[in-house]
Parts: structure tokens; sequence; C-alpha cells
């Protein structure tokens, strides 16, 4: 058998186990699933040691005077447990939410949130919905999906062929459309140009060569796309997160900010300053519910050339 047929017989066994994981949670009701999650987040904390200390190693560079030892411990725990929540949450979004019922479970944070999403559409403009692995990313692209905006979402496919091709029909089942970063660009650029709406995670590493901007007062190697395509197509790039309140299931949506190509047209630095705009408007949700945020995720993962070979030769 060679390498390859026995990675995709390994994959097909992940994801036959994944299915049943999500047969077995969904046998059982929501509280108690959301019970097991809690458990399972506590068992992950304590078997997780490498994204643990990565988790920790972040949270003292966003938060170097601000926690204590003990309470970055604490949130690190938090952490966990807001992920392992919202994946039983993404479980049951088919068998909870509904057109009738979706206002109770997400909520503007004011009207003039609400009026900041809409405003655009009403106009007939083009949208880059801009958000990052904060809160629960999947919840509101759902329910747009639900009420009949035709969304498209911009990620890169799972290396797993099977569990990309599950995640994908849980995805689209209300009319949301995925788009590879890789492969799709035409289709990324049909979007904008008709008038739609296109969501994408903007907080992912960029590599190498990617533009550095601040993200909690560190370089941070970030995607230009966004940017080049809101001036392209000018395109308003709106920065907002879905964040947990007070127990699963409810929602609140947040509108940071509403960045206008116009105003950047002219100016020589506008992909930079449109992204560390957008980037800033991110760190400011995160700030907020930092217990939210995917610390476990290496952010600053690549630095400038130039802070790396320092790094080094110290």
């Amino acid at each position: 058998m060679s390498r390859k047929q026995r990675s995709l017989f390994a994959d097909f066994l992940v994801y036959l186990a994944v299915r049943v994981f999500i047969c077995i949670l969904q046998c059982l009701s929501f509280r108690m699933a959301c019970g097991f999650a809690r458990f399972l987040a506590l068992l992950a904390y304590h078997v997780d040691r490498r994204h643990r200390l990565v988790a920790l190693d972040n949270l003292r560079i966003a938060f170097p005077d601000k926690y204590s030892e003990a309470e970055l411990d604490a949130l690190v725990r938090a952490v966990y447990r807001h992920f392992l929540l919202m994946l039983v949450e993404i479980m049951f979004l088919p068998r909870l939410l509904h057109v009738e019922n979706f206002r109770h479970h997400l909520r503007f944070r004011s009207p003039e949130d609400g009026r900041r999403v809409m405003e655009p559409i009403l106009w007939g403009r083009p949208i880059l919905l801009a958000t990052g692995h904060f809160g629960n990313w999947e919840l509101s692209s759902y329910i747009m999906g639900l009420m009949g905006f035709g969304i498209h979402a911009i990620a890169r496919p799972l290396d797993n062929p099977f569990v990309d091709k599950l995640l994908r029909r849980f995805r689209e089942i209300h009319g949301q459309k995925m788009l590879a970063k890789s492969g799709d660009f035409d289709q990324i650029q049909e979007v904008l140009k008709s008038g739609g709406l296109l969501g994408t995670l903007a907080d992912q590493d960029a590599g190498q060569r990617g533009l550095y901007v601040d993200f909690f007062n560190r370089p941070a190697s970030t995607h230009k796309a966004v940017a080049l395509l809101a001036l392209e197509h000018r395109v308003p790039i709106v920065v907002f997160a879905t964040v947990r309140l007070d127990r699963p299931m409810h929602y609140q949506a947040m509108v940071e900010d509403v960045i206008l190509p116009e105003e950047y047209e002219n100016r020589p630095d506008a992909v930079k300053a449109m992204t560390q705009r957008y980037t800033t408007a991110l760190e400011n949700l995160v700030r907020q519910y930092p217990e939210q945020y995917f610390w476990l995720h290496r952010r600053w993962k690549h630095q400038p050339a130039v802070r790396a070979k320092k790094r080094a030769a110290a």
C-alpha cells in the first residue's frame, strides 16, 4: 500500500471517529452535551500541553502587565471551555436554530450596529465581513444564510478531505457558499463585482512574506488580500464579531468598525493603513472578551526578517 493510500485510509478513520462522536453528542440533550463539553475542555487543558503553553505565551505577550500567572492560567482554562462549547453549539445548530427563533439566539449590540451592517446592503454595495477566530464565527454566517442572504465565505480547505466535505455540507446547508483561499480567486472577484457578501477570517498568519501590522503591540504577519479587494472593488470592510453572553447559544453581534475604501484611495500606504485599521478593530473586540479568542494558535508565528535575525543572533 502506498503512503498516499495509507494517508487516505487514516483520514477516513478520523472521519468515522468524528461522525461517531457527533452522533453520540447529538443523542444527548443540549444541556447534557454542554456539560460534556466542559468536561472535555478540562481534559484537553491537562492533556494538550503544547497548545496550553502556546496560549499562555500569547497571553503574556498580549497582556504583559494586566494578569498574574494564576489569572492567565484561569484565562487559558476559559479559552478551552469556550471553544469546546462552541463545537457543541455548532453540532446542535440545525436542531436548535430556525428562521422563526434566531433572534432569540443572536442580537445586535445596538440598533446602530445593525444599521452599520445593513446600510451598505440597502445601498446595493458589496460587503467584506472581516472577523477573526473569536466568539462563534460560524454562527453569524449560518444565520445570514438562514435569513436568505447569499453570503460567500473564504476558508482554507481542511487537510482531511472527508472531514472537509462534512464541514462544507454543514456550512452550506442554508445557502452559504464556501470559497477556497487559493483556486477560487475568480469567483471571489465575481462575488464582489455582483454586489455580494463575502466573509473572511482576517487574523491568520500570512507567512514570512505577509504584511506586518501591529496586533497587541507586536508585528503580526497579515494577508494583504482583504485591503486589496476592498480598494479594487470599492467594498466597505465591516469588522464584526459574535460573542457569547451569559449562557450557551446566546450571542451578541458587535460591529467594531466600518472601513470605507474611498477614504484611502489616494494614499500611497492605503493597503497597510486599512490592514492596520481592521486589525486594531479586531484587537479592540478581543480585549473585551479575551477568553473567546483562539489563543491556542501562533498568531505571531512569523516576524519581520530583521527582528528574526536579531533573535537568532541573541
